[in-house]
Formats: structure tokens, sequence, C-alpha cells
């Protein structure tokens, strides 16, 4: 990587003048669309501590779910933002993060939520709306039985690390 390198989040700014400095722990996230797309570098690096650490404690899973080696992050794209600005203590970020999984090209379309404690901002939870998986396509909310037949909720198996 290199001082140029372009940020995987989208933004038109090289990686050292956008997420980075919130993955060192230079910077915090000032918007809920900010740490948003700092997340979804951090899963293209695979930065399991930043995301645990940017994860609200209420909702945090014990592991990011890294685990699958064979997702190739794309792109992001971000459909909207409510809230979530500097003086909020909410805000949702509604986006499409585009990937490719065994060669096939996939989408995950989610709505997150996030909330801001003391200044800072932290992931809570997220609503898939879509997902696109190498053959199909699931419409999932967040309390709906996981498609991959474990006989969990799927924001608690799949969804946990979407």
């Amino acid at each position: 990587m290199t001082l140029s390198t372009p940020c995987y989040c989208g933004f038109d700014k090289a990686y050292s003048q956008c997420c980075e400095p919130f993955h060192n722990g230079i910077q915090r996230a000032p918007t809920a669309e900010a740490l948003m797309r700092s997340r979804y570098s951090a899963f293209v690096l695979r930065l399991e501590k930043y995301l645990l650490a940017t994860w609200d404690k209420s909702s945090r899973p014990k592991q990011a779910g890294l685990t699958d080696v064979e997702t190739e992050w794309q792109g992001l794209e971000v459909i909207s933002c409510k809230k979530g600005l500097a003086s909020d203590g909410r805000g949702a970020v509604e986006f499409k993060a585009h990937y490719r999984f065994n060669g096939e090209d996939c989408t995950l379309h989610e709505i997150s939520r996030f909330s801001k404690q003391q200044g800072q901002w932290f992931y809570l939870d997220g609503m898939v709306k879509s997902m696109t998986k190498p053959g199909q396509q699931t419409n999932l909310g967040l309390n709906a039985p996981c498609s991959c037949g474990s006989g969990k909720k799927y924001k608690r198996c799949c969804g946990a690390s979407a």
C-alpha cells in the first residue's frame, strides 16, 4: 500500500487520508456514514480488532466473522443516510456492498444502525434487505431464520458478520 492507494470505502481520497486514521486510532469517525465506510474498509483489509472495537457492546459478537477467505470485496455503494451527523446520537446508513464469492458476483443490501456514546460512533445492528449469493437471492430480515440452515435467527448467525 502506498500513500496514494485509493480508499476501499469508495470516497475519492487516498486510504491514508480517509479510513486509515480511523483504523489506526488516530481519529474517530465523525459521522455514522464515516464509521460505516471505515468498517467496510476494515472488512476488505480483514481488521477484526477494529471491527469489534467499533461494534456496540450490546450486540458485539466474540468474533467478527472474517474466516471466509473466499470473499473478495468489490465496492461500496451508499444509498442513503438518516441522521448520524456529528450532532446526532443515532443514525442509519443504507448501502450495498458488492463482492465476489467463489468467482461469482454477489451483493449485500443492508440498513445499518449506529449509536454515539461519549463522542464515539458504534455499529449497533443491521437489517439485511437482500443478499445475493451464487445462484440465489434472499430477502432477509434480522429476525428471519438464517438461510444457512443453522436454526438460528439471521442476526445471530450469518448476519452477525455482515
